[in-house]
């Protein structure tokens, strides 16, 4: 198969892991899809790689310190790219030319905020091109629908990076909970300590809320394990906190947590009904060890599930950080093989970005329809669906102070 050229839309954290003029404080210092990307490229399935950002000012900067933290450090690894807009040039609409000027069946990464990811995925789709979208795929379940109809029309793979799914641990649940029996109860926390608020100052609370940010990933787990039961969302009523976001210097409408409970139905048999408890934080403890806490909670009919994906029996302390931390290398692992190259192959942060440049050879050398690999139970726009309904709902019964029903007819989801 053809090796996929990839435009990178979006320059932030977790494109190259650039921020506030530096390296991120986060877990992200050398971001992931730029990283990731770079090395399919070395591994000989990427060809052609672009970047987009709005602010072209900033291409010196990030450049140097992709040559200082990924070249540096791995061989001398090619981190070569075409940018957009140009260095001296601040154009918020520049994804635009860089999607003119690629080809039908050339693919492009949305790690931008989430307002965005709509018409940036539009754009591409109508030119035939394929569609990774961070999560939230979209925050409107009407954009949700219309970017299947576009994509269907097109032939093009959009895929969804819910790159939990293949966490060994949560993927590996969804599997034992086949044998459970009828789904009952799920409760999930997800946070991050408050210094993110800083990274994410110009959109926390005026673009998006940290139910879209982080709730996503396991209302998105949630459905992918119940779903395979026969279960679908049919009602939801969420709740939220306030107050320390905002002393930070966030705008007045930014929350602190939000907690979503979700009524979950089984098709064809009303008597059965599960309850989903999802709760997000985006201001936790600074020192808490973790930069992100996460742990879920599954029940069902014959047994239940306990994950705590924090502390994974891996801590260091390091004299330079004041502190016990818990760090993450399933996710992205990024110490070197013994031959100096990159070595994070198995994370499942980069698994899932392989996982969508894959799909996107096997249907540009035709041995795959997207419709295959919808049938795989890839997180695609039609197998993710049902968590944009929710999270939507979520906002919706916050903002409106109501339950707020859902309703599937013909795989139609509606919002009532």
């Amino acid at each position: 198969m053809e090796p996929l050229n990839v435009l990178m839309v979006g320059s932030g954290e977790y494109t190259t892991g650039f921020v506030g003029g530096g390296a991120s404080g986060s877990d992200k210092k050398v971001g992931v899809v730029g990283l990731s990307m770079f090395d399919l490229r070395r591994r000989g399935k990427v060809a052609k790689l672009g970047m987009v950002g709005v602010n072209g000012t900033k291409f010196p900067a990030i450049r140097e310190h992709l040559q200082k933290n990924i070249s540096e450090v791995y061989n001398g690894m090619d981190c070569a790219f075409n940018s957009y807009p140009a260095n001296d040039k601040v154009d918020p609409d520049s994804y635009k030319a860089a999607i003119d000027a690629l080809n039908p069946g050339d693919a492009i990464t949305i790690f931008t905020p989430d307002t965005t990811h709509y018409p940036i995925a539009m754009y591409a789709i109508e030119k035939g091109i394929h569609v990774l979208v961070t999560k939230p795929a979209v925050k409107l379940l009407e954009h949700h629908q219309a970017l299947i109809d576009a994509a269907k029309k097109k032939g093009v793979f959009v895929y969804v990076e819910h790159h939990k799914r293949y966490d060994p641990a949560y993927s590996d649940a969804r599997f034992k909970a086949r044998k459970l029996g009828d789904f009952n109860y799920y409760y999930s926390y997800m946070s991050q300590p408050k210094s993110q608020l800083e990274t994410f100052k110009s959109w926390a609370g005026i673009d998006s809320d940290i139910s879209y940010y982080l709730n996503s990933h396991h209302v998105d787990i949630c459905d992918s394990m119940v779903s395979q039961l026969g279960y679908k969302p049919v009602k939801v009523s969420a709740s939220s906190s306030k107050g320390v976001a905002t002393s930070l210097g966030c705008v007045d409408a930014t929350e602190d947590t939000i907690t979503v409970m979700v009524t979950w139905e089984k098709e064809g048999d009303s008597s059965k009904r599960g309850v989903g408890v999802y709760t997000a934080s985006w201001t936790a403890p600074q020192k808490a060890g973790v930069h992100s806490n996460q742990y879920f909670h599954y029940m069902a009919a014959n047994g239940e599930i306990r994950i705590d994906q924090a502390k994974r029996g891996y801590d260091v302390a390091d004299d330079s950080v004041g502190q016990l931390c818990w760090y993450n290398p399933f996710y992205m692992r990024y110490a070197p093989d013994e031959d100096g190259n990159f070595n994070g192959q198995t994370g499942y942060g980069y698994i899932s970005l392989e996982k969508f440049v894959d799909g996107c050879r096997a249907v540009n050398s035709g041995k795959m329809e997207p419709e295959d690999l919808d049938a795989k139970g890839l997180p695609t726009l039609k197998n993710t669906v049902a968590t944009t309904a929710i999270l939507e709902a979520g906002r919706r019964s916050i903002d409106e102070g109501r339950e707020i029903k859902i309703e599937v007819a013909e795989g139609v989801f509606q919002l009532i």
